[in-house]
């Protein structure tokens, strides 16, 4: 997990980089469970300073620059380098709304610049496996194996550990188990496509303009990958448990007869939203134990049983 990365360690580092007026700006920003962020200035320019353990979901966030567009800005990363403790980043700052911050008529304000934003997202489609970011993975994997493999405990990965946990567990074990199961009864209604998705929109990773008319900025890229396009709505389906605005957009509607508007033809979306909505659920039963959150873990399973009975 995220090392402590102290505002005093931020401090001195900007300080030496950029001069004691940058040192002096420095304010926490919060973070989560892989970065720490502080917003600095350096000649009246607003900046952010990010520390983390991992430099490649810094080195994402660097490429995902060529993503940007109108309709999808993505901050530019300055610089990406090493401190005594791991690693920083620094980039743009951008003001602004989070995303699932915003109440039920902000998200209905904001729902057609989003779907604009997901679609720009879904038209940058890449070769190889899931891995965008490295090309040339030997051997790729692709998306089917990627849903399969993210419901296993690999031994050295960021997040392992939590099968035998799990397995003491009775109501989340048993959830996860029924859940596994109906998902790959699902996978074969999932096509083999490679569409850039963020899978972290909800996280403080997104700014909206503070009228909800627009996406100011879309960063943190370290959980992305390259899959179906229709990954990314399903996270904002299942987590709508917890943002019950977003529940009032009626997604699993809006977001065909959007589809159906700009002449995108989407083959069994309800079954593909239901399969990523359970990898979702899965996904998070085991990272709530690898981060030892009991509380949260019997909320993900409960939304991931919710999701089981409409199969």
């Amino acid at each position: 997990m995220l090392k402590r990365y102290e505002k005093s360690a931020a401090v001195q580092l900007l300080t030496e980089k950029y001069g004691e007026q940058a040192g002096q700006s420095v304010a926490e920003l919060g973070g989560g469970d892989w970065s720490r962020a502080y917003s600095f200035s350096c000649e009246g320019k607003p900046l952010v300073a990010r520390f983390g353990n991992h430099v490649e979901d810094f080195e994402k966030d660097r490429q995902a620059m060529r993503f940007a567009s109108p309709d999808l800005p993505v901050p530019n990363v300055l610089e990406v380098g090493t401190t005594n403790e791991g690693y920083y980043a620094i980039s743009e700052r951008f003001e602004g709304l989070f995303l699932e911050s915003l109440d039920e008529k902000q998200w209905h304000k904001v729902l057609p610049a989003l779907l604009r934003g997901l679609s720009a997202l879904r038209e940058i489609q890449v070769e190889g496996g899931i891995d965008w970011s490295n090309p040339h993975a030997d051997p790729p994997m692709n998306w089917h194996g990627w849903l399969n493999s993210s419901l296993e405990d690999h031994a050295g990965e960021r997040v392992s550990g939590w099968r035998e946990p799990l397995k003491r567990i009775s109501y989340s074990d048993r959830i996860f188990t029924e859940g596994e199961k109906v998902l790959k009864n699902l996978l074969p209604l999932c096509p083999e496509i490679r569409h850039i998705i963020h899978r972290d929109l909800l996280n403080r990773n997104a700014l909206v303009s503070y009228d909800a008319t627009r996406l100011e900025a879309v960063f943190d890229w370290g959980c992305s990958l390259a899959g179906d396009f229709v990954y990314e709505i399903a996270w904002f389906t299942f987590w709508s448990l917890w943002h019950p605005a977003i529940q009032t957009l009626n997604l699993r509607q809006a977001v065909p007869e959007y589809y159906r508007s700009i002449g995108l033809n989407v083959e069994n979306f309800e079954q593909r939203l239901t399969c990523y909505e359970l990898q979702i659920g899965l996904e998070h039963i085991a990272y709530c134990i690898f981060s030892n959150r009991p509380d949260d873990l019997v909320a993900v399973t409960q939304a991931t049983e919710k999701v089981l009975k409409r199969c």
